[in-house]
């Protein structure tokens, strides 16, 4: 990375006005702030196409598949992202520390095949964030004034990796068989321990052992770590099947993330979402009622995989000297985050609770007198 080198953004001057033009979240278009004439982003015909795995770790990535990208680094949290046009001041959508935006950093970075335009916007977004806040239990009285600030919600795109892969598995294992048999039992009658002759299943296990086969298709990785994984999880499914060949336009207006976890990496990750799914495959070959699993060998062959961007609207707030984070799927609009409790909420719950059941012990103890 060049440390001396300017941070910098795109720019797409306005075709009737000149001034800078922003995506307008759920169109195919560049809207001018200004003027409010839209500029057509017309529709590809280029194929999204993978890029084969072993060759890419074994071979020099061209230049054409590389590019070099400006980013500011928040210094509180590491997190590394571009900045919105004309920005000379901001706040890290990651953990909201102030960033330093007079210097920034190149670096090189294998580039997006494909995104995933924003679909809803900032005010349909931050009205999903307010609601969200107002339904929280036990959250402190003054989190939703504090957190008031339409601004404060980021427009992102997150890097993703996706993975097609096939896997044969060699396995070995035990195949559990239910079977029934009469057996003399003791059970309780009005009191009294009598005998019962009952059925009783049973497991007879027999020694299993085979090779499955599994097609993966878009394995979806994060190329980030500055999100906790089980928030973006949870966001999940993406419309992977609405991904648009890459196209700098679509990121006019909005922030964009740089991976931290490069397409190795990915991998390995890849490999641990596939696990499931082949262990599924592998108990329904063995068959019978119960399985068990002693080995599993997968091979991989084939691997593709491609870089894509998705949206995310992005809120980092500090209260209390604690970061939170919300995050809302910024094409399907589903919402994750993290929320601060209020202990006097949460104590006063307790005593009121008490209270109630204390006041029933007297009432239904006194009419049984």
């Amino acid at each position: 990375m060049d440390s001396t080198s300017t941070s910098q953004t795109l720019r797409f001057p306005c075709q009737s006005c000149g001034a800078y033009l922003v995506f307008k979240p759920g169109t195919h278009h560049l809207t001018c702030e200004y003027c409010g004439a839209d500029n057509v982003i017309e529709d590809s015909q280029e194929t999204i196409q993978e890029l084969d795995f072993e060759d890419f770790l074994t071979q020099s990535s061209p230049a054409t598949e590389t590019q070099q990208v400006a980013v500011v680094k928040c210094n509180a949290c590491g997190a590394e992202s571009s900045l919105k046009p004309g920005i000379t001041s901001d706040n890290c959508p990651f953990c909201g520390s102030a960033l330093v935006v007079g210097t920034g950093s190149l670096s090189t970075q294998l580039k997006p095949k494909s995104l995933l335009p924003f679909k809803i916007d900032q005010k349909t977004a931050f009205g999903k964030f307010k609601g969200w806040l107002s339904s929280l239990w036990f959250a402190p009285n003054d989190l939703v004034k504090f957190a008031d600030n339409q601004e404060r919600l980021s427009g992102m795109y997150i890097p993703y990796w996706t993975y097609d892969c096939e896997t044969d598995s060699n396995y070995t294992g035990q195949r559990g068989d239910y079977y029934y048999v009469t057996e003399t039992v003791m059970v309780n009658e009005n009191g009294k321990m009598v005998e019962k002759r009952q059925q009783v299943r049973k497991i007879r296990w027999s020694y299993a052992s085979g090779q499955v086969h599994n097609s993966f298709d878009d394995v979806l990785v994060e190329g980030t770590t500055s999100l906790p994984e089980d928030y973006l999880r949870a966001l999940e499914p993406w419309a992977l099947d609405q991904l648009v060949p890459f196209d700098e336009r679509f990121l006019s207006g909005f922030r964009t993330e740089t991976y931290h976890v490069d397409v190795k990496q990915g991998f390995e990750e890849a490999k641990q979402i596939m696990d499931g799914p082949i262990r599924a495959t592998v108990c329904q070959d063995i068959g019978g009622d119960e399985q068990q699993i002693t080995s599993l060998s997968p091979k991989y062959k084939q691997i593709t995989f491609k870089h894509v961007l998705l949206p995310i609207w992005l809120s980092a707030y500090r209260y209390n000297g604690k970061v939170y984070r919300f995050m809302i799927n910024g094409s399907t609009g589903e919402v994750q985050g993290e929320r601060p409790y209020s202990a006097w909420k949460i104590f006063l719950a307790i005593v009121f609770g008490l209270a109630i059941i204390i006041l029933l012990v007297v009432l239904f103890g006194g009419k049984q007198q």
